[in-house]
């Protein structure tokens, strides 16, 4: 299992675009990807469970990867929350 920390930078947080968009991202993969804000934790691949996280600007989320890509996954997965979160 791969796993990286990350704060939000966007000033709106985690909203409905941004959200999508994460989702979207996240089903590219084979692997299992988690998002984890305190003590709540969703599938990366559910709208309304990412949604559900209350993800604010300047909250830290873990994110965690397993699974057969897990590498290539956690990689692209930061890129994509520095490029767009």
């Amino acid at each position: 299992m791969k796993a990286f920390q990350y704060v939000i930078k966007d000033q709106v947080g985690v909203h409905a675009r941004p959200a999508a968009l994460l989702v979207k991202e996240a089903q590219k993969y084979e692997s299992s990807i988690r998002l984890t804000k305190g003590e709540k934790s969703a599938a990366a691949t559910k709208l309304m469970a990412v949604m559900g996280l209350g993800i604010k600007c300047g909250d830290t989320i873990e994110i965690q990867v397993e699974g057969a890509d897990e590498e290539k996954a956690c990689r692209e997965m930061k890129e994509f929350f520095e490029n767009n979160l």
